[in-house]
């Protein structure tokens, strides 16, 4: 598998592209915006056209599923737009659509979250739309069974997906008896068992105000956002869910193949990583960057596609949870090159835990992470969901003004040593799916 440029002068362009990119034009301004009642959301203000868009969040995802009934949040989020108060669910659907309001839930791992995204002029009924969703959703029995029969026929549908089964198996791994190790869909089986009484005492339990993120971008005043604010959300309940404790990976350095007849295997890794708030984060995402979140110049992507066409894509990332943080990474090879393409994981993984990063690395790595961060602001809605972000990780409303210069003092030393002190070669877990040849599983 072989390209038409060098790995060299993919390199030079896309630094130089990034360093070209014009950084004073994302330039925004957040305000912080707090209610009569107290509800505070951050605020950035464009009157370029007459849209607002709304994210808000809530403590507490899918980990917090009961035993028996997981995927219990995300029924919730599939459910809740689906009528509420006077309205069933397809006066509620259709008056959304007559009005071109999109107003979206969705569970992660640790929070539950929501959109809502509007023309200016129908601003007040999408938001009181909204807030008949989080404080009266009805859950009818037809679409409350309906949409039920959806998630598991999708749930059955990727039961043969081989990265959702890698995924899944490596997450069962590493945090057996903790709500991460399920699938934030459910089984089959335990989606079946949730009952509207479920639905309710989730509503009841977790949509709180306590804990509430709201991120706002668009054409809209602070005066009138913060009046906003109290009727959409003033009339929610105080408090919030009981959360969970902090969970330690299990990495044990294991190698699991679940055997599946295909001709390409789908290899997924991990390791523990840090958390967003560990003051050594800015130096990981260079880190990271370099050894394989840098797409087509990271370590990973050099040795293992353009220099051995050993497969087409082949990544990392960080992944700080609340409760947990990994570095993860997937690859999928040809049957015949899993060992191989291990070996050359490996050895990356092991050059860098040895020091072995040049200053030029390092240099194209920040030029890519500070100049690329703009492309992050494509909507209201992206901006948007940054405001939260930076809310929930507590990162100062100037954050925005901040990060490069955050970026910018991370030095060689500080990448060396964090890839001394996280990457551990022997020590990576590991799950195949496929058939892989030459590949001994450690269970």
């Amino acid at each position: 598998m072989t390209c038409g440029m060098t790995g060299g002068m993919m390199r030079f362009l896309f630094v130089l592209a990034v360093a070209l990119l014009p950084l004073n034009a994302w330039a925004v301004n957040v305000e912080r915006v707090v209610s009569p009642s107290g509800i505070e959301a951050w605020l950035v203000r464009d009157h370029s056209n007459p849209v607002v868009s709304v994210r808000f969040t809530f403590k507490g995802g899918s980990e917090l599923d009961p035993a028996g009934k997981t995927g219990l949040a995300n029924l919730a989020a599939s459910t809740m737009d689906e009528g509420a108060g006077d309205l069933d669910s397809q006066t509620f659907q259709q008056t959304l659509t007559d009005q071109s309001i999109t107003l979206r839930f969705e569970a992660g791992y640790d929070r539950f979250s929501g959109r809502v995204k509007t023309l200016t002029e129908n601003l007040d009924q999408a938001m009181d739309l909204l807030r008949l969703a989080l404080s009266a959703p009805r859950f009818d029995d037809e679409p409350v069974e309906r949409l039920k029969s959806q998630i598991i026929a999708g749930i059955r549908a990727e039961s043969e997906n081989p990265g959702k089964l890698a995924f899944n198996a490596l997450y069962e791994n590493l945090f057996s008896g903790h709500g991460y190790a399920h699938d934030s869909d459910g089984a089959p089986e335990t989606v079946a068992a949730i009952t509207q009484t479920d639905l309710q005492a989730f509503v009841a339990q977790r949509i709180r105000r306590d804990g509430l993120i709201i991120g706002v971008v668009g054409d809209i005043t602070p005066e009138r956002l913060a009046s906003v604010l109290d009727a959409t959300f003033g009339t929610l309940p105080r408090g919030q869910a009981e959360l969970s404790t902090e969970v330690e990976p299990r990495v044990t350095g294991r190698l699991q193949v679940i055997e599946k007849a295909i001709p390409q295997s789908t290899v997924v890794f991990a390791q523990k990583g840090l958390k967003r708030e560990n003051p050594d984060y800015y130096a990981a995402l260079v880190m990271n960057h370099i050894l394989g979140g840098g797409s087509f110049t990271s370590r990973l992507y050099q040795e293992v596609r353009e220099k051995r066409g050993l497969a087409y894509s082949v990544g990392t990332s960080l992944y700080p949870m609340d409760r947990a943080a990994l570095i993860v990474g997937s690859v999928g090879t040809e049957n015949a090159r899993v060992a191989e393409t291990l070996d050359v994981i490996r050895v990356e993984w092991a050059r860098m835990a040895a020091g072995e990063i040049s200053q030029q690395e390092l240099d194209d790595a920040k030029t890519y992470v500070t100049g690329s961060f703009p492309l992050t602001f494509t909507s209201t809605d992206a901006i948007a969901r940054v405001l939260v972000a930076m809310q929930i990780n507590e990162l100062g409303i100037d954050y925005l003004d901040k990060r490069n210069a955050y970026i910018g003092a991370v030095t060689l030393a500080d990448v060396k040593r964090l890839a001394a002190q996280y990457l551990k070669p022997d020590g990576l877990d590991i799950v195949v799916v496929g058939k892989p040849a030459g590949i001994v599983p450690s269970r």
